[in-house]
């Protein structure tokens, strides 16, 4: 039997999160339909969901940021459909599909209500979870990330419709999962499904975030892909936001510019006390 089937099917008996020591990390899958979906818990406390990067993994994008909520918080990531240990399956790869799968993974491992951050195509996803599943969010930060195909520049999406699997800016991504993917010879499939979900998605109802429950922290790069003014404009769309914005700083703010983040994110989601 395959690790990753081994693994799902002990998941699967077992999903729901157990308490652990703080350091320790509780691993395994989750369902979603056909979607066998690699999940990691370390922590004690309130869940927080850190949701990654597209072409990117957990540990890619949280290593360094996850060790300062492992105190007060249980933090839950997931890998989407095709990347890192999940395994891809014959379906596209959609925004609004992750969200559903996402959701369908909280609740199969009894997560009732979550703080959430997302970088990137996780702040995409974080902002369809906040929109479409709102009593499962408590409060929504994201980085790097918009809420409709007007977050980005027209060069920017002209790069995306030449991108290839060699292409040497994704060197880091692509090493990273060849160590860990099920399949790693499907890395040149990953990046196609992930340009035609990029190109597909039709964005968020602006209506939808003007009734957007949680309070959103929208952080973006002074250098980053999302534009200033569409980081702007979703600050204001929201009844509740709130925005910073990195000097200095590019797309890879959560790894570059960790303390900051860090900080930004530990005043935001308010941390519970020790009796929460």
């Amino acid at each position: 039997m395959p690790r990753s089937a081994a693994m799902s099917n002990h998941a699967s008996m077992n999903a729901r999160p157990r308490p652990r020591p703080k350091s320790s990390l509780d691993r395994g899958y989750v369902h979603s339909g056909d979607l066998e979906m690699y999940y990691e818990q370390q922590g004690s406390g309130r869940p927080l969901l850190l949701l990654h990067a597209g072409f990117s993994s957990i540990a890619a994008s949280f290593n360094k940021l996850r060790p300062a909520f492992v105190d007060r918080w249980t933090t839950i990531a997931f890998e989407q459909q095709a990347h890192g240990h999940t395994a891809d399956i014959d379906r596209p790869l959609s925004y609004e599909q992750m969200v559903e799968d996402t959701a369908s993974a909280m609740r199969q491992l009894d997560i009732a209500e979550a703080d959430v951050f997302g970088w990137s195509d996780g702040g995409v996803v974080a902002l369809g979870l906040a929109t479409r599943h709102p009593q499962l969010v408590r409060r929504v930060a994201i980085i790097g990330a918009g809420y409709s195909p007007s977050a980005e520049p027209p060069e920017f999406k002209e790069r995306m419709r030449r991108l290839e699997a060699n292409n040497e800016n994704l060197a880091p991504f692509r090493e990273a999962y060849h160590k860990v993917a099920p399949h790693p010879e499907q890395w040149p499939t990953l990046i196609e499904k992930v340009r035609d979900g990029y190109f597909a998605f039709e964005g968020w109802s602006k209506d939808e975030l003007r009734k957007l429950a949680a309070p959103l922290l929208v952080m973006v790069g002074d250098r980053d892909i999302v534009t200033l003014e569409h980081a702007i404009e979703l600050f204001r769309l929201v009844p509740d936001g709130k925005l910073a914005v990195l000097p200095g700083s590019d797309h890879g703010a959560p790894v570059a510019r960790v303390e900051w983040i860090k900080a930004m994110l530990l005043d935001f989601l308010q941390p519970p006390t020790r009796e929460e």
